[in-house]
């Protein structure tokens, strides 16, 4: 967590200033092109990093080839496999948290407070330092939480790099040792880790405020940057993308194209076809019930409404290992209850009718994820005024038919956004779908782990890149609206 959070920090907040005031070769590209590695998770960089930095990859190989060595004895080269290798691959994919929620509050800031700033005589670094910096440390220590959660429930990196964690603790505790109880002891100490990080971030900001006092949003002020520090500049925003994002991709197509007997094989489009089906039939079960939350919120908004949708949008701070156990032990209890009543009564058995189904994993998917379509969903209904609604049932239309007539036509971006990002996120889970997936029932991310730990990254190199390229969708749809909603692009 340490050095995640320290990695992020300085490549997320640098990056996000250097783009939003400064002006160099490539910064309007890199304003989008840094978003990128959001569509790589950790575990497919670790396993493409692996295989090209291993000692017969490409990397080595070159070095030895160039400079004549003949074995490891005659050079050093760093190991991957540590946790070293492990905050260097969560670094790079999880920056983007920053980096995204950075931007936009510098973009938010009154070009106003940076102007009196320079007019006092400070400098850019020191403007950004003692103004610019401290204004957006709420979205900063957001960011920050999301990226430290993400670490906390982080399983397919740790697990390939050996590096042991409360996440491959729970794996192996339930699986290696069939240890339930155990098992369900170390997922209740990482969600009291979950819960010290949440009220550690409530906890830094509790009665600070931060507000713009001119109401003058036009352009910020970009500083030209030129010869050393442009390239400087350029530097630092290429390294992330291109580590991130640009090398495993290459290197990815580069061997599903060149093997393309080994990858392109005919489980594969079987794999493709359970993820779709998981991710299409788990983001519209997602979106009703946002839909429903969201619009029950509108019309009752008491202390128990408010209540009862916190708690329910609260699993996506919970990491998959920790959700499967907690689906896997109520379901597997209520299964075998069921049996033995049956069994007693009718002399049947039922078998497992809940755990182990996928029926099981969409429910474990929708813990998980129903927070990333209810925020979505809610943001976009809040902006629909409530004089429609009073119109509405003037004309003599009851709640669900204000509903479908009137808030779901205006808000539909809203919620193609959020099924978009409940699928992706269905297609690159990974923990979860690991537990409690049926038998003989596999998708791209489970087909991903199960070759890579079997070090046959070829085979696995089709179906890791299908999950990036349907990754790459929402970075493109969410850098065309920040793009498109910039604060700079006029007087408001």
């Amino acid at each position: 967590m340490l050095g995640v959070g320290s990695g992020v920090l300085l490549i997320g907040v640098g990056t996000a200033w250097l783009v939003t005031i400064c002006r160099f070769p490539g910064s309007r590209v890199f304003e989008w092109a840094l978003l990128l590695p959001l569509a790589t998770p950790a575990y497919l960089l670790a396993y493409t990093y692996t295989y090209m930095l291993d000692f017969f990859g490409p990397v080595q190989t070159g070095l030895r080839e160039l400079f004549g060595w003949s074995s490891v004895g005659d050079y050093w080269f760093p190991d991957i496999r540590s946790v070293g290798g492990a905050i260097a691959m969560l670094v790079l994919v999880l920056y983007p948290y920053v980096y995204l929620l950075a931007r936009v509050a510098f973009l938010e800031q009154s070009a106003c407070t940076l102007e009196a700033s320079r007019s006092l005589g400070c400098g850019p670094w020191r403007s950004f330092l003692t103004v610019a910096l401290p204004l957006a440390r709420p979205s900063i220590v957001s960011g920050l939480s999301l990226v430290l959660m993400e670490t906390l429930g982080e399983f397919g990196t740790m697990k390939y790099f050996g590096v042991t964690t409360f996440t491959t603790g729970i794996y192996r505790t339930w699986f290696g040792m069939g240890d339930h109880t155990a098992a369900a002891q170390l997922a209740a100490v990482l969600l009291i880790f979950i819960l010290c990080l949440i009220l550690l971030e409530r906890f830094s900001r509790r009665q600070a405020r931060y507000y713009q006092t001119s109401s003058r949003y036009h352009q910020p002020p970009r500083y030209p940057l030129y010869r050393i520090r442009a390239g400087a500049a350029w530097v630092a925003c290429f390294l992330p993308v291109s580590l991130g994002f640009g090398v495993p991709t290459i290197y990815l197509l580069y061997m599903t194209i060149a093997n393309a007997d080994m990858t392109l094989y005919r489980s594969f489009w079987d794999l493709a076809t359970n993820s779709f089906m998981l991710a299409v039939i788990t983001a519209g079960i997602a979106i009703a019930i946002a839909s429903i939350m969201a619009y029950g919120q509108r019309l009752q908004s008491n202390l128990v409404m408010h209540l009862g949708i916190r708690v329910a949008a609260m699993g996506y701070a919970i990491p998959g290992t920790v959700i499967a156990v907690g689906v896997l032990i109520p379901m597997g209890r209520l299964d075998n209850a069921l049996d033995s009543w049956m069994r007693a009564t009718f002399g049947i058995s039922t078998g497992l009718l809940l755990s182990g189904t996928i029926a099981a994993l969409i429910f474990a998917y929708l813990v998980r994820f129903l927070a990333v379509s209810f925020n979505t969903v809610e943001s976009s209904l809040g902006k629909i005024s409530p004089n429609l609604d009073d119109a509405s049932r003037s004309l003599g239309h009851g709640p669900a038919s204000t509903l479908f007539r009137v808030h779901v036509p205006l808000m539909w971006g809203g919620i193609i956004t959020a099924a978009m990002l409940v699928f992706v996120d269905v297609m690159k889970e990974l923990p979860a779908t690991l537990v409690i997936r049926p038998f003989n029932f596999n998708t791209l991310a489970v087909q991903v782990y199960q070759y890579a730990s079997d070090e046959r990254l070829v085979e696995a190199s089709a179906p890791a890149l299908a999950i990036i390229l349907v990754g790459i969708i929402p970075v493109i749809f969410l850098s065309l609206e920040i793009t498109k909603s910039r604060v700079g692009s006029g007087d408001s």
